[in-house]
């Protein structure tokens, strides 16, 4: 199974330091269920880009939370064992955890099959969209207006073995 794990660079220097990602249970983004059935698509393809698309917004997050960390959205593309992954059925087709999963514990890093990175280009609007993420949770239109800003960029991908580069660029 293919799980979509959101990251900063930061994280990402920190998984490429310890050779694995997170230290106990934590979210990644998946094709799951709920993830088809809000989708109404059979395409694998279509359904893992939307997967990616989950894990870069909740990337977006953790860059809200972290002010320091350069303004580029992050997310590993990581092949794990498909007991390794688990949807709660009970949340359902809810927008805000479509495609949520839980890993038990650390996947090595070794397991990445793919690097999605936002483009330096991409870093005022990722960074007006961090700031406009509490108010556009809170309804705000504007504010998800600049969100969506974001979501304009597509992220780059980064074969792992472009892990190293990645992580010493210092953007900005």
């Amino acid at each position: 199974m293919r799980v979509y794990v959101p990251l900063t660079l930061p994280g990402l220097a920190e998984a490429h330091r310890t050779g694995q990602l997170g230290d106990g249970p934590f979210t990644a983004y998946a094709v799951t269920p709920a993830l088809r059935e809000w989708y109404l698509s059979d395409d694998i393809e279509e359904l893992e880009y939307a997967a990616l698309g989950r894990g870069a917004l909740a990337s977006l997050r953790l860059l809200a939370a972290d002010p320091a960390a350069p303004r580029r959205r992050v997310v590993v593309a990581v092949d794990v064992a498909d007991g390794a992954a688990s949807a709660d059925p009970g949340r359902g087709p809810n927008p805000a955890v479509l495609g949520e999963v839980r890993l038990a514990g650390p996947v090595r890093l070794a397991k990445a099959a793919a690097v999605h990175v936002d483009a330096e280009d991409a870093e005022e609007d990722v960074a007006a969209a961090a700031r406009a993420l509490d108010a556009a949770d809170d309804g705000d239109d504007d504010a998800q207006f600049v969100v969506d800003g974001a979501e304009d960029h597509e992220l780059l991908w980064f074969a792992t073995q472009e892990i190293p580069q990645l992580v010493a660029r210092r953007p900005g």
